[in-house]
């Protein structure tokens, strides 16, 4: 069948963003199939990039690679669209107990830790307006994502250029042929969903996330801070609060008991006033062994998802992953791999 694209895409959250520029920036021509609907996780999402899984004090998974290829990506995009997306800040881990300021200096003299985390002080007075008893510990190479800005930029590109449709796909909308798919009377030899916590997805684990913006008059912090909740700057003292992980009753929106929680563990190091902004949720598509989600799923179709709390970390890695496996033949890490879950 003669096709009208390279490859169309359903969904564009963070999964779809990032594999639609890499796929055309391969030379690809791509078509986006997308509506904004409630509970999109990459439409709320902090933005946080951090290598560590601060509960145990150790490197998420392949943290150095990932940073690379993610730092790599997201300041070649801000060269190419001129914009502002990927900003390095300081991560202040806030200790709880003297226990865990112990981890930490255990983990500092680690080989494979030690490159990624520091007691060095930060410089940033705010934090002497957080009560600290135990001291604090600096994540290194964290940075600030403006996923919002990123998405939203890409969006009007794809809408200026007709490779948008804003409309939510359903199954009986894909037709699958013997050679390529057709939705809508746009046909390709490849389709990749990535619709996140909309699809359905062998191994997939929805997960709701609720966070606070806020205003903290005469905070003034210029830095990511963690104690039980991260707070990011957002300028002006605002900041985003977040975030919580429910894994029952995940598309019930925001909730009082998350909202409670949330600013339980800000006045644990805010004494200050709090204005409340805005209380938001999403659900982030998390997989069952903490690991993404891809590869084929049909002779014409795949999936990328499965990034849970961690995309903005491994989206960029994961897509050129993954179109190295449909372009190019290369094999899929089977960490990774969709089939693990068959």
């Amino acid at each position: 069948m003669p096709f009208t694209h390279d490859a169309l895409i359903i969904g564009q959250g963070l999964a779809g963003t990032v594999l639609s520029e890499t796929l055309a920036s391969r030379g690809l021509s791509v078509m986006v199939f997308d509506a904004r609907q409630v509970g999109s996780a990459s439409h709320v999402a902090a933005g946080v990039v951090n290598p560590i899984v601060l509960r145990r004090t150790l490197p998420s998974w392949r943290a150095s690679e990932m940073l690379a290829v993610a730092g790599a990506y997201y300041r070649e995009l801000e060269l190419d669209q001129e914009a502002d997306y990927w900003k390095p800040l300081p991560f202040v881990e806030i200790f709880p107990t003297a226990q865990e300021a112990a981890i930490w200096q255990l983990r500092m003299r680690d080989a494979e830790h030690k490159h990624m985390l520091s007691s060095a002080p930060v410089s940033d007075a705010s934090l002497e307006k957080l009560p600290h008893p135990y001291g604090y510990g600096v994540v290194l190479r964290c940075a600030w994502l403006n996923l919002q800005a990123m998405m939203a930029d890409h969006r009007e590109r794809l809408i200026a250029s007709g490779a948008l449709e804003e409309r939510i796909i359903l199954e009986s909308d894909i037709i699958r042929k013997a050679d390529g798919i057709e939705v809508l009377g746009r046909s390709a030899p490849l389709l990749v969903h990535c619709g996140g916590p909309f699809n359905t997805v062998p191994g997939l684990v929805p997960v709701r996330g609720e966070g606070l913006t806020v205003r903290l008059p005469g905070l003034g912090m210029n830095c990511m801070v963690h104690r039980g909740a991260f707070i990011v700057p957002m300028g002006d003292d605002v900041y985003r609060v977040g975030s919580t992980f429910a894994w029952d009753d995940v598309w019930s929106g925001p909730t009082d008991e998350g909202k409670r929680h949330l600013l339980d563990r800000l006045h644990r190091l805010w004494s200050g006033p709090i204005e409340v902004l805005d209380h938001w949720a999403g659900v982030r598509p998390a997989s069952k062994d903490r690991r993404p989600i891809m590869g084929r799923t049909g002779p014409h179709e795949a999936v990328l998802s499965g990034f849970g709390a961690r995309g903005g970390l491994l989206a960029p890695w994961c897509a050129a992953h993954l179109a190295d496996h449909l372009l190019n033949g290369k094999p899929l890490d089977p960490e990774v791999d969709v089939q693990r879950f068959a």
